[in-house]
């Protein structure tokens, strides 16, 4: 699967995008993920890329037409275009999910003031980390890019591991535990040294449903709604 990141800022996004799990997986070849300085379509000699808001107001605002000349270049008949944005959609599992299942995403990161409006014009669909604002939507697209990409196959090495985290079920994740065993007074729980994995899922099942139930009741309610029940 390919990733493509537009923004003003291709050092705060090439190095997180490039470590860890995503890195070994772009080295064997499993994910392509590609930053672009959107200042190399600008077409001017000082690559200026904004410009002052029509009406007047505070700060600067990107030019649609250099977005849309980065956006041609790059784009193909594959792409799924996001532009980080407020005003978008939140992310969520759900949605990562279902965008793995693509072969191309493009990301387009706000700035400044934001990108002239028209942009919505030239995206598949805008989304939001949460109700706060960001100084531009690097740390956004790289959030994005990280969730989708660890579910594509053969990111992480343990096929199972994405369908067993927080969400994925619509609930938190069970507590894990490793070596030692006690520690400061604190104990592993006896269920997880007996070797019955029955007993250890449903042990497992029970603390996924507590801790979502004590710690996002909002998550909780969404459960009981779509399951019909408080299981």
């Amino acid at each position: 699967m390919k990733f493509d990141v537009l923004t003003l800022h291709p050092e705060m996004v090439r190095g997180p995008l490039s470590c860890s799990i995503l890195g070994r997986a772009a080295s064997a070849g499993h994910i392509e993920v590609r930053v672009h300085d959107i200042r190399d379509w600008a077409g001017n000699k000082h690559k200026n890329v904004d410009d002052t808001p029509y009406g007047g107001g505070p700060g600067m605002v990107m030019r649609v037409d250099i977005v849309a000349a980065a956006l041609e270049a790059i784009r193909t008949p594959d792409s799924h275009v996001i532009l980080t944005s407020p005003a978008g959609a939140t992310f969520r599992q759900k949605r990562a999910e279902e965008l793995a299942l693509g072969k191309h995403v493009i990301v387009v990161c706000g700035h400044y003031e934001g990108i002239d409006a028209r942009i919505e014009q030239l995206v598949d669909e805008e989304l939001s980390l949460g109700d706060f604002v960001l100084t531009g939507g690097e740390i956004a697209a790289i959030a994005f890019v990280d969730a989708v990409a660890r579910l594509v196959p053969g990111v992480l090495g343990n096929a199972a591991s994405a369908s067993d985290e927080s969400f994925s079920s619509g609930l938190l994740e069970y507590p894990q535990f490793t070596r030692p065993r006690s520690f400061d007074g604190m104990d592993v729980p006896e269920v997880l040294l007996s070797g019955h994995h029955g007993r250890i899922d449903a042990w497992r099942r029970e603390q996924s449903k507590e801790r979502t139930r004590l710690r996002r009741p909002d998550l909780w309610s969404r459960h009981v709604d779509e399951s019909g029940s408080d299981g």
